[in-house]
């Protein structure tokens, strides 16, 4: 969702060179943007904050624009002496900026894409007397290069995959919140409607998600490739930009999923589809609200109704429709 900011910030310095820092994996899904000349991978935790500063002062950076809320990316650009460095004013850090942006009053009632553009909104403010604030509907889009798509279908054929046979991707897992999963039978249920109708269902997530994915294949009667925990998320993001449908909870692979233009479906309970919908038309999301949703909660302490409200048939037709949309014919 930061796409769109950084492309702003490409078109405010068309000659600058723009080094985009961030953590392994975070990375991997700007490899080959056309937005940045450069990234460095810095590393996680407190004590790795001096050396993640000695980095970026050897580079001599001139501005540092921090997308990130945490304290610890405004000491970094502090340590590192970047002369100019702006971000929002949230734990404490407004000590550490040059410009502390902030919050704005619209946060939580629009996309969170606009929350980083107002970023460099505020930056071309303090910089050039002047802003703007795209009030469309930015885009965000990534592209997967031919060779990585190539690696991509060679790890699915490793794992049991007919070339040419269609290829339903599901993320079933959350990291941050078990709310968010739609039920695992629910995904048993479509991966098997998706295997009835002559598709190839691969899972994918990190490490951190194998148990939900096991569950999940536990459950299927159907024969499925299990990827969760296998890719980096390199790999994972060329999976899905050749993905025929990507079915998927409200995580980091819906928006991968949109910006590849993969046809995509997020299933939504306790989030609020306001600020962090999947904005590309290749993309829909399917709920059924009760009274208490959105309540962010990360574990629901009643009895999960947001999403077992929602039907494995009423998310397969769906996603049917949207391969269909874009002229992808696969099933019977």
């Amino acid at each position: 969702m930061s796409v769109p900011a950084l492309r702003e910030l490409r078109r405010l310095f068309p000659d600058a060179q723009i080094t985009l820092a961030a953590p392994a994996g975070t990375i991997d899904v700007f490899l080959g943007a056309d937005f940045t000349d450069d990234i460095i991978e810095t590393k996680r935790g407190t004590l790795a904050t001096l050396a993640n500063a000695r980095e970026l002062r050897s580079r001599r950076f001139d501005l540092a624009v921090l997308l990130q809320n945490a304290f610890a990316a405004a000491v970094t650009a502090f340590l590192a002496r970047v002369r100019i460095r702006i971000g929002y004013d949230t734990d404490r850090r407004r000590i550490l900026l040059t410009t502390a942006v902030p919050l704005p009053g619209w946060t939580n009632k629009r996309h969170e894409s606009f929350y980083y553009l107002n970023i460099i909104a505020e930056l071309q403010r303090a910089l050039f007397r002047s802003s703007s604030m795209p009030e469309a509907k930015p885009l965000y889009d990534l592209s997967v290069s031919a060779e990585r798509k190539a690696a991509a279908r060679e790890i699915l054929v490793q794992a049991g995959w007919e070339p040419g046979k269609p290829l339903a991707v599901l993320c079933p897992g959350s990291i941050n919140s078990r709310a968010k999963r739609w039920p695992a039978e629910k995904y048993a249920e479509l991966a098997d409607r998706f295997s009835e109708y002559g598709a190839a269902v691969a899972l994918i997530g990190s490490p951190a998600e194998v148990a939900v994915s096991r569950d999940v294949a536990g459950v299927s009667k159907s024969s499925l490739l299990m990827l969760t925990g296998e890719t980096n998320v390199a790999e994972a993001i060329a999976i899905i930009s050749i993905a025929d449908v990507l079915v998927t909870n409200d995580t980091g692979p819906a928006h991968l999923g949109a910006a590849l233009n993969t046809p995509t479906l997020v299933v939504f309970g306790p989030t609020n589809p306001l600020t962090t919908y999947p904005m590309s038309p290749a993309a829909e999301i399917i709920r059924r609200p009760p009274d208490c949703a959105p309540c962010m909660l990360r574990d629901c302490p009643i009895d999960h109704r947001c999403m077992t409200a929602i039907t494995s048939k009423e998310v397969f037709d769906r996603a049917v429709v949207l391969m269909a949309g874009r002229g992808i014919h696969v099933f019977g």
